[in-house]
This record gives structure tokens, C-alpha cells and sequence, in this order.
């Protein structure tokens, strides 16, 4: 969408009409392209009235950050739809390596702290998937049950183009494979998920104080990981 930042508004309404395949989004009745030029095809009607929703709002010049719906409608069509096993692949590497299982050597009050965060969302992985990771501390790689990953990589890979756009932000800003199931399975509110995920820096900012631009960058990727939460809710819908 880099390019439609110096476009004006060219149409005066958007609208959802149900085609082959899914949804359809239209400007003044014409289908709306992604910028590789794919017609803008969704699978519910939700998730094309969201996007048509951000196409109304627009003011005489388009702003593509206002429009994180159509931004991940886009990468789905133009960007997994090519290469939605490598994608997966690449997601489903962050659980050999996931956030949750790197532990702090000290302070207690940190250890306890991450325990007390991240031990309930690695037992519910392993109800759910059948995929026990274990945690260890310190920042030295150590390697996971090979079945155990196995059982989260053929969940990744059984996402949809849709689901799987939406799967890679959530993971890709939270850090963690567990993290990014748990946001899609509403195993807690999304707020409380980013905020085990941002649980070190947090530490952190209590201990030497909160660094204003950091703290912008992190309202950035917090607002980007909800999108991306709300983004696969409407695809579910």
C-alpha cells in the first residue's frame, strides 16, 4: 500500500457484495484490487464490511496506517497466498525458540514473576496441542521435543491464507508461538497477552524508569498485535 500514500479519494462509497469465493469489496460498484492487482476476495462478510468500513473513512487523502484490516486483507492475498508453507514454516521456528521458555536467572522477584505469567499459558499448550515445551534459565539456546513442535507446526500450517496473515503478527510482535495460539484461542484478553509478552521490559521500566521513546515504538506494536487479533476474530466470524 506504499503507494496509495500520495492518493486522493476517488470514489464516494464503499460496499460488500457476495461473489464466488467469498465477499467482494467495491468502490462506486467496482471491485477493489489489492497493489499486486488481486480483486479483494475476503471469506466472510465481516471481515468486508471492516474493510469497506476503512475505505468510507478516508478522508481526500488516503492514509494506509488507518487501514490495518485492509493492510492484512492485502498481505493474505498478495503475500501468503503465494507462499503459505514457507510462512508457516517460519512461524512455527519461534517454537523452538519462544519467548515463554527463556527464563531470568534472578532477581527472585522476576523469576517468580515469569513463572507466575508464563508457566499457565506452557501447560494449557500442552493440554491443547499436545506440545509440552519446558522452559530453562538464562539466554543460551536449548532445544525442544522434536513431537512437541511437530504437533505446533502442523497447527500453524492448518491455517487458512486469512487466519495465517493475521497468525504471523501475532507472533511476530509478541516473540512467542505460544502467545500467538493463545491470542487466536482467546485463552485470555488480548491486552493481558501483549502485557505477558512485554513482562521483561515491564520489569525493567519498574526498575530504571520508562524510556518515552521506547514506550512509543511498544504502543505501536501493541496496537499492531490488537489489529492483528481483531483482524482474524472477523475472519472467524
Amino acid at each position: 500500500m506504499a503507494g496509495w500514500n500520495s492518493a486522493k479519494r476517488f470514489w464516494k462509497t464503499a460496499g460488500v457484495a457476495e461473489v464466488d469465493g467469498g465477499f467482494a469489496i467495491e468502490l462506486d460498484g467496482r471491485p477493489l484490487k489489492t497493489p499486486a492487482k488481486t480483486p479483494v476476495v475476503v471469506p466472510t462478510r465481516a471481515l468486508a464490511e471492516a474493510i469497506a468500513a476503512e475505505w468510507d473513512a478516508q478522508d481526500e487523502q488516503i492514509d494506509p496506517l488507518s487501514m490495518p484490516v485492509t493492510r492484512c486483507a492485502n498481505s493474505a492475498l498478495d503475500k501468503v497466498a503465494l507462499q503459505h508453507a514457507e510462512v508457516a514454516d517460519m512461524l512455527a521456528e519461534y517454537g523452538g525458540t519462544d519467548l515463554l521458555c527463556y527464563r531470568a536467572e534472578a532477581p527472585d522477584a522476576l523469576v517468580a514473576r515469569q513463572n507466575a505469567a508464563w508457566d499457565p499459558l506452557l501447560d494449557w499448550a500442552a493440554e491443547t496441542y499436545g506440545a509440552r515445551l519446558k522452559p530453562a534459565a538464562g539466554v543460551m539456546f536449548h532445544g525442544q521435543d522434536s513431537e512437541a513442535l511437530e504437533a505446533l507446526r502442523e497447527a500453524v500450517h492448518a491455517m487458512d491464507n486469512f487466519e495465517l496473515a493475521a497468525f504471523h503478527d501475532l507472533v511476530c510482535l509478541s516473540g512467542s508461538l505460544v502467545l500467538g495460539f493463545a491470542a487466536v484461542s482467546d485463552f485470555a484478553p488480548i491486552d493481558e497477552l501483549w502485557a505477558h509478552s512485554r513482562l521483561d521490559e515491564t520489569w525493567q521500566e519498574e526498575q530504571w524508569g520508562v524510556d518515552e521513546e521506547a514506550q512509543e515504538q511498544a504502543e505501536i506494536k501493541k496496537s499492531a498485535f490488537k489489529n492483528a487479533y481483531l483482524f482474524y476474530c472477523l475472519r472467524k466470524q
